[in-house]
Formats: C-alpha cells, sequence, structure tokens
C-alpha cells in the first residue's frame, strides 16, 4: 500500500486543491522543496511558481501559485496562497501581457515604489508562464 499525505491548496478567494499524494513540489524561498508523507514538520515562505502534486498512480495535478506559505505536518501539507490556479486554468495571453506591463515600467523607471511593484508583477507573470510551459513538458510524456 502507497503511503500518502493529505494536501490542501487554498487561496484567498476559495480551496483550489483538497486530497491525497504521494509527493509534494514547490518552490520555496531557498529552492525546490519535495514533501513527501511523514516530512519533518516545517514551514517556509513560497516564492511565486508552480506547485506539483504527485498522486498514488503517478498522475501530476499542477498548480501555480503567486507566493504564500507552505506548511507541513506529519500527516498535511498546506498551501495558502493570495492567488493559486490549477496550470490548466492560466491565460497565457494575459500572462505574457502582465509581462511586458512589467518589464516597461521597469525601462520607464519611476518611483522606487512603481518599480518594486513592477518587479513584483513581473515575477508572478514569469511564474505563470513557467507554470504553462511545465504543464506542456509534463503533457508531453
Amino acid at each position: 500500500m502507497t503511503q500518502t499525505i493529505r494536501v490542501d491548496i487554498v487561496s484567498a478567494e476559495a480551496e483550489i486543491y483538497h486530497g491525497e499524494a504521494v509527493m509534494v513540489v514547490a518552490t520555496g524561498e531557498l529552492g525546490e522543496l519535495g514533501i513527501t508523507p511523514r516530512h519533518a514538520p516545517l514551514i517556509t515562505r513560497l516564492k511565486p511558481g508552480h506547485v506539483d502534486v504527485v498522486l498514488a498512480g503517478g498522475e501530476r495535478q499542477q498548480f501555480y501559485v503567486s507566493g504564500g506559505i507552505l506548511e507541513v505536518q506529519p500527516q498535511v501539507v498546506t498551501v495558502l496562497a493570495d492567488t493559486a490556479a490549477r496550470a490548466t486554468e492560466l491565460d497565457e495571453a494575459s500572462a505574457q501581457r502582465a509581462k511586458k506591463e512589467a518589464e516597461d515600467t521597469l525601462a520607464n523607471r519611476t518611483d522606487a515604489m512603481e518599480i518594486a511593484e513592477a518587479q513584483a508583477k513581473l515575477a508572478q507573470a514569469i511564474a505563470q508562464l513557467q507554470a504553462l510551459e511545465r504543464m506542456r513538458k509534463n503533457l508531453k510524456h
């Protein structure tokens, strides 16, 4: 019998995912994290990027988060994010537009607040595009 861990991915708007998994992969501030059942408890901040949930049959559910908190307990992994979505629900055209707008703002260098906001928007847009690319690569395999 395969050991699993419960996974909850929650955004400010709704619960995005609730189910069992054999592994969760996420992008923490210090790099990639791979969480399996009975992992040591931890809390870390997540960077904008992907969260992959590997199911018992090997199927991979892919999600995008705008950043947030990852909490690991012995029997449950919880992802709390301001924004989260299934990778299949991301809009590539919107992400490309957001990336372009953020790059334009950075190129025009206005005040420090606008630059910081543009950098955050750029990081989120790039993370969305990377999540879409990861999903496409996994569909080919």
